[in-house]
């Protein structure tokens, strides 16, 4: 049971939860690791907790014995890298004489925990080859996974050729005392067989054997040591690749960690075991080129992948607008002193990016302050060169294929330097790319620009050829991107729902009636931005830019608290207030113009029937006047919020507190809004019928559960194509709602 205890995981506990510095990789000796399980299971172990203060006596001597062997196993053992690290240990550990029941608590935990894992984990074979085949790297190293364990590997190769080192050094001077011997054995006529000769002849036979075993075991650890450090530095590069993904990913909302010091301090470790190595290949007196030459492919790799985008261009660049970036160097802290290191920033077409390693082409823009040095922070400890006042002075374009339009067309920033790292001799070039951009000349082109890079960031590849983007996606893929964007933008925890999703398929497909699953339908490029929506004068994204935008701005209250029914058609508008008082009212996004926001509502007709009125939407122009909530308390005609909630318990908190008089006895002007017949005599808002008691909403909460559907998308929408049955009067488009100064009011309450 012992044996299983890798008392690594404990001093790592030990170190997040009570002390630092602890040696968080060394695994406690067998003895030390049979004594525990021996004397916690003899202390009836079970019994052991932080609360039973009773029991601490027994926990200080469990953490005193350990102590005591950690420090006598240490002097015995021969090897000093297990010295050190032995030492170490008990040193730390008497940090924990005042807390030497949790030590107690938590051996205990990890022998719980290995318990259990006997019973599920396969046993481990013996004995395993120490080396296999470089091209078996992932699994030939299950002891050396991370870069803390590969430098402990190096130590161990430093500290065999130290040991060389001394063999040989005695073994020089044993070989001086033989040949000192070898005259006088000849004079002499002394018997060769000598015991006092002999026993040297052996100890010299010894000492050859025990330096080429060294030597056989220092070059094997070498090759192991290459291996790992080979493996460790394809997972980092992953990593980094990873790290842009993530970075281009959060253009359309993805969550993105922007920190990058956890990947420079792998950086610059994996930097100094590289020297190392390469120290130690050159004190070898036999040279292996084969390791020499690995390890040089690996430093070029590492220095030429450690330069990063960190703060990358805006994704849409106007000519003649000032823009900024960061490039941030993650080895900066090795960079040679003296001569400084001067990125410069130059521009590039989307072929050019596909053949970055060749010889550039012509130059296809002019940049304006395209040149930045490399300047060390100590307080962050990251080296950055930052373009802050850059701009496109003109841009070359290529030749445009068919309909294709300039805010179709994808550019790069390429930053390049020449850059030489400590205990390097020879420079090496650095280059990195930032993310596609889309140049345009004028505010105009923004949007459709935008959309070029939505559905790039949306929908390539990580590994894709520059700026490779598939023509078509599924739907489902699309609508992942929308709602992920909207979202970020709003910056709401609101989704769009299964509702909404429909609505925007229905639109950008124009299926109306289509009432089944869209999501493996193909949606192409040609829909999303290139298309016009039919029967309208814009496309399907600068549609939902607009709604975007509104609620971004005026919105983002009343949509994250479910109080917008948001993208919904009009045939389902039908479908779910048709059977709703008089008064009841929605809110819904406008699909007849882009940046709207209406009111549908429930009203009756002049015959006692029941019609569905829109109100003209509201634009940003219009909230900014007069916000949403003051123009839902206006409107007498709507008096609940689908299905039933009172609009003034609903939205109170959104009205606006009435102005103070203004001094010298004038009467206060408001605005007020109007809709249609609104206060002309004999109009009046109709109340709610006993029978539609509202819905109890928790003060809690304040969310009041709008979309709250009585039935689903189907049959009965696809029924009502020919228009609506009874008296409803179907869509009234020409309803409107109209800005004007209530001076009917006024003249009323003017002196005599």
């Amino acid at each position: 049971m012992a044996q299983w205890i890798h008392m690594s995981q404990m001093i790592q506990r030990l170190s997040d939860d009570t002390v630092n510095n602890l040696y968080p990789l060394t695994a406690f000796p067998i003895e030390v690791r049979h004594f525990l399980a021996e004397w916690i299971e003899s202390q009836r172990w079970d019994d052991f907790a932080l609360e039973k203060v009773e029991l601490e006596s027994q926990a200080q001597t469990l953490l005193d014995q350990t102590i005591s062997m950690l420090q006598s196993i240490s002097q015995q053992n021969a090897n000093v890298v297990d010295r050190m690290k032995l030492m170490q240990i008990s040193k730390n550990m008497t940090m924990l004489n005042q807390q030497p029941l949790r030590f107690a608590v938590m051996v205990k935990e990890i022998l719980a925990k290995e318990r259990a894992l006997l019973g599920t984990l396969p046993q481990t074979p013996s004995s395993t080859p120490q080396y296999q085949q470089h091209q078996n790297r992932e699994n030939s190293f299950p002891s050396i996974q991370n870069v803390d364990h590969l430098v402990l590997k190096v130590l161990e190769v430093q500290d065999i050729r130290q040991k060389m080192h001394q063999l040989q050094e005695e073994l020089n001077w044993e070989r001086q005392n033989f040949e000192g011997l070898q005259g006088p054995i000849q004079q002499n006529g002394m018997d060769p067989k000598n015991s006092e000769i002999q026993k040297l002849q052996n100890h010299i036979q010894q000492l050859e054997y025990n330096v080429k075993a060294l030597a056989t075991k220092r070059f094997q650890l070498l090759k192991e040591c290459v291996d790992c450090l080979d493996q460790c530095q394809t997972r980092l590069i992953s990593k980094l690749k990873a790290w842009r993904w993530e970075q281009h990913k959060a253009t359309i909302g993805h969550p993105f960690d922007e920190n990058l010091h956890p990947l420079q301090t792998r950086c610059e470790q994996l930097l100094g075991v590289n020297g190392k190595l390469r120290q130690e290949l050159m004190l070898i007196e036999e040279p292996i080129p084969e390791l020499q030459e690995r390890l040089g492919k690996l430093l070029q790799v590492l220095i030429q992948s450690s330069l990063m985008v960190e703060k990358q261009p805006p994704q849409v660049i106007k000519t003649q607008s000032k823009f900024c970036t960061t490039v941030r160097y993650l080895l900066g802290e090795k960079v040679a002193s003296g001569k400084p290191v001067v990125l410069k920033a130059q521009i590039m077409n989307e072929m050019q990016a596909r053949n970055l390693g060749s010889v550039p082409g012509d130059n296809v823009g002019e940049l304006i302050n395209n040149t930045a040095i490399l300047e060390h922070n100590a307080v962050s400890k990251s080296t950055c060169a930052t373009f802050r006042n850059m701009s496109i002075k003109k841009i070359k374009r290529a030749d445009r294929r068919g309909s294709e339009s300039v805010t179709e067309e994808k550019f790069a920033l390429l930053f390049s330097a020449e850059i030489t790292i400590t205990g390097c001799d020879t420079p090496y070039r650095i280059q990195m790319i930032s993310l596609p951009v889309v140049v345009i000349v004028h505010g105009s082109q923004d949007n459709n620009a935008l959309a070029t890079i939505i559905w790039d960031c949306a929908f390539s590849e990580s590994d894709r050829v520059p700026f490779m983007v598939p023509e078509r996606v599924p739907w489902r893929m699309m609508y992942s991107t929308l709602n992920s964007k909207f979202t970020s933008e709003v910056q709401t925890n609101h989704n769009l729902d299964h509702y909404n999703q429909h609505f925007l398929a229905q639109k950008i497909f124009d299926k109306p009636d289509f009432a089944d699953d869209f999501s493996n339908i193909l949606v192409s490029w040609g829909q999303f931005n290139k298309e016009v929506l039919p029967g309208r004068t814009f496309t399907f994204w600068q549609w939902f830019e607009g709604v975007m935008d509104l609620s971004k701005k005026h919105l983002k209250t009343y949509w994250s608290e479910g109080l917008i029914f948001g993208f919904i058609g009009k045939q389902h508008l039908h479908l779910i207030l048709k059977d709703r008082p008089n008064g009841t009212f929605l809110l819904r996004f406008s699909d007849s113009e882009i940046g709207g926001i209406t009111i549908a509502y429930v009203s009756a007709t002049e015959n006692g029937g029941q019609k569905i009125q829109n109100i003209q939407p509201f634009t940003k122009k219009d909230l900014d006047i007069r916000n949403l909530g003051d123009r839902i308390r206006d409107i007498n005609d709507i008096t609940y919020l689908y299905p039933a909630f009172p609009k003034d318990e609903v939205f109170k908190r959104f009205y606006s507190e009435p102005r103070a008089s203004p001094p010298g006895g004038y009467i206060p002007v408001s605005l007020q809004t109007r809709v249609g017949t609104e206060g002309r005599e004999g109009s009046s808002a109709i109340p709610l019928t006993p029978s539609m008691t509202p819905i109890a909403v928790s003060p809690a909460s304040n969310i009041y559960p709008v979309n709250q559907f009585q039935q689903p998308l189907g049959q009965q929408e696809q029924d009502m194509e020919g228009g609506p049955s009874g008296e409803f009067s179907g869509f009234n488009d020409e309803a409107s709602a109209n800005m004007e100064i209530d001076f009917e009011s006024l003249l009323e309450n003017l002196p005599e």
